[in-house]
């Protein structure tokens, strides 16, 4: 074996023998304001996406109904993610109304309930799709200009 192998493997060998355990915390999000301004700017960007993706979710052949909720739910995960960026005191005084954000999230992701519902009923799936697509659309909009005043009021980013 090459001497530079020997050494390799001998100090693999003793270090194994010193592995010493510690608890692991989970790493948390940084609340400093420009964590929660690129946050904040990953939310609009998800939305932004969501929001082209009803617009010509038609040309996706059958696809799109997966297309838009996986968009959708991008959305959610980056609201998450914002959500963990604020410090304490901005989720105190913020509590209700990022409550009623999360509540306008669940409130949007039923229109893909009530789509197959629709198809169910006998709806045409095109038009029942395209019903949808507008629907969340102009659902997002409500939402996403709800999410920018909250932002506002709680100081997110400054």
């Amino acid at each position: 074996m090459p001497l530079g192998l020997g050494l390799l493997s001998g100090l693999a060998l003793f270090c194994a023998g010193d592995v010493s355990t510690q608890a692991q915390w989970p790493m948390t999000p940084a609340t400093t304001p420009m964590s929660q301004r690129n946050a904040y700017n990953l939310v609009l960007n998800q939305v932004s996406l969501f929001q082209n993706a009803t617009r010509t979710a038609s040309s996706y052949q059958g696809s799109g109904y997966g297309m838009l909720l996986q968009q959708f739910q991008n959305v959610s995960a980056q609201y998450a993610a914002l959500k963990v960026t604020l410090n304490p005191q901005q989720l105190n005084v913020g509590a209700n109304q990022l409550a009623e954000l999360d509540s306008g999230l669940n409130i949007i992701q039923e229109a893909f309930a009530d789509y197959q519902t629709a198809v169910a009923n006998g709806q045409s799936p095109a038009t029942a799709f395209s019903n949808m697509a507008q629907v969340l659309n102009q659902a997002m909009a409500v939402w996403l200009q709800e999410f920018k005043q909250v932002c506002r009021q709680l100081r997110v980013g400054w």
